[in-house]
């Protein structure tokens, strides 16, 4: 009886060992706490992030439409966000809008023409960080054309993606454009000339 009682009590002892170590090693949840994030070079998520554009349509609707497929770097240093970087491809096939017909005519040459120009591109110049909010200077490369524009981004979460088990940091960001500053002036004004990013997006820790 006292053996089987010994027994019993190693068994335990050992099984609360190994929960408390699996407790150690298991991935972090995510937090909204920005102070944990870590210096390094993240990768786009192209599967969680997207970017929702809306434009006024004749005066009437704000017409919408989504981008996917994002392939780019960020560089962070939490302790200087002058040495902060962003570079980001979006490809302009990915335009969707729920309308086949559109959908055709925006990537085609009256348009964007995704044929010849087949990225959107944003590159950093400049981070100002505030708290959880960020002002991300840089350039806008579409159809051709390179512009300057701000991306105003705020933090999210951070944490153990539990499927990838890679450190995962996420941002919501907006920004308006004018599509005519890119040469695609088709319609303006009666089809909207100001364009509205409304960004979410994941990084992967490398």
């Amino acid at each position: 009886m006292r053996k089987s009682i010994l027994a019993f009590a190693a068994a335990g002892a050992a099984a609360l060992t190994l929960g408390t170590l699996h407790a150690q090693q298991a991935p972090a949840g995510p937090s909204s706490d920005a102070s944990k994030v870590t210096a390094g070079t993240y990768k786009t998520d192209p599967n969680h992030t997207q970017i929702l554009y809306s434009y006024k349509h004749l005066g009437f609707t704000q017409n919408m439409g989504l981008l996917s497929g994002a392939n780019g770097t960020l560089i962070l240093d939490p302790k200087n966000a002058k040495n902060d970087h962003l570079s980001v491809d979006v490809p302009i096939d990915t335009i969707h809008t729920t309308i086949a017909a559109l959908d055709k005519e925006l990537v085609g040459p009256m348009f964007f023409d995704a044929a010849k120009y087949p990225t959107a591109h944003f590159e950093s110049t400049n981070v100002s960080v505030s708290g959880k909010t960020a002002k991300v200077a840089g350039n806008f490369t579409i159809h051709g054309v390179t512009k300057p524009g701000v991306i105003n981004a705020t933090f999210e979460a951070v944490g153990a993606n539990p499927m990838s088990k890679k450190e995962t940091i996420s941002f919501k960001g907006t920004a308006t454009i004018k599509r005519s500053d890119f040469g695609v002036k088709q319609f303006v004004p009666a089809v909207g000339d100001d364009v509205e990013l409304t960004i979410t997006t994941a990084f992967e820790k490398q």
